[in-house]
């Protein structure tokens, strides 16, 4: 029985592809992820000798377009890349290729061991179609490399050679990649308006403001407001959504309930205001944020 892709072929390629990228004038919070990103022309072909597991010795070719779809995504470190491609009649096949540990990929040779395959080692792993193996004595040489950030596989060019394990029989190909530049990341801003509301029946205080985005994204905008009211300190905290879209100022409006048994009255208070939001393009990276404050009027109001 020949075996199927072996698992840690499957966990390392879930890592790099299920969980690219948020460059921003406002604070980011969290460290880089990767994900996958469809490719804008790509081609990868290889074949086999005979007895080869994963061709049969046929010869396979496929290109990005109306009938195959490319998937390519790097983990945050660049030390593998990994090509996923969705052919015609639902056939999948996957390309992984690694440095060995501790180094990222770049333009060079790159050779498994020749004796049994190590974690830390270089790898190349080609399957699908429902055929996969521990690769043995394979090897890749990368030509073209370029990264953006978060993972993102501007370029990638390599030739690749692997052996199921225990086979003279080699499978050989070529990998061609070329994305445009990667998109600038998504920027916010949020403001605060100076004025406000104090409900005499809720005690709860009503503020609003404006968003701004360079691309469309759904933001989420939250903050406190604090009030002094008879020396007691009232702070009551506000949450809401809206969909921001490039262009002109997106209103956002929001009731601050206070926290207390006191309730917020007509007069001054300190609003503090966060807005954060996901980069469309980059949907897993580090949450995009930008924040405010300002001296808000709370003038009084039926509710």
């Amino acid at each position: 029985m020949h075996p199927t892709a072996p698992a840690r072929t499957l966990a390392r390629v879930t890592a790099v592809l299920g969980p690219v990228l948020a460059l921003t004038a406002a604070t980011v919070l969290a460290g880089p992820a990767a994900q996958a990103q469809s490719v804008r022309t790509g081609t990868l072909a290889f074949s086999g000798d005979p007895g080869d597991w994963i061709t049969g010795g046929r010869s396979y070719g496929y290109t990005e377009g109306a009938q195959d779809h490319f998937e390519i995504g790097a983990d945050p470190e660049h030390r593998h890349v990994v090509l996923q491609v969705e052919a015609a009649g639902h056939v999948n096949w996957t390309l992984d290729l690694t440095a060995p540990a501790g180094q990222a990929l770049t333009v060079g040779h790159f050779a498994e061991p020749a004796a049994e395959p190590s974690e830390g080692g270089a790898d190349v792993s080609l399957y699908g179609d429902g055929r996969g193996c521990d690769s043995l004595g394979g090897s890749f040489t990368v030509s073209t490399l370029v990264f953006g950030p978060y993972g993102y596989v501007q370029a990638f060019d390599a030739s690749f050679e692997q052996r199921c394990q225990g086979s003279s029989a080699a499978l050989r190909g070529q990998v061609h990649i070329v994305n445009p530049p990667p998109p600038a990341g998504l920027v916010l801003g949020v403001r605060t308006a100076v004025r406000g509301g104090a409900g005499a029946e809720s005690g709860q205080a009503a503020v609003h403001g404006t968003v701004r985005c360079d691309k469309p994204a759904t933001v989420t905008v939250s903050g406190e407001v604090v009030q002094s009211v008879n020396r007691v300190e009232v702070r009551g905290p506000y949450s809401t959504s809206v969909s921001c879209v490039p262009g002109a100022p997106v209103a956002w409006q929001a009731q601050a309930v206070p926290a207390g048994s006191v309730p917020f009255r007509p007069g001054r208070a300190a609003v503090s205001a966060r807005a954060e939001a996901a980069d469309p393009d980059y949907e897993d990276a580090p949450t995009v944020v930008a924040t405010g404050a300002a001296t808000v009027r709370l003038a009084p109001t039926a509710g």
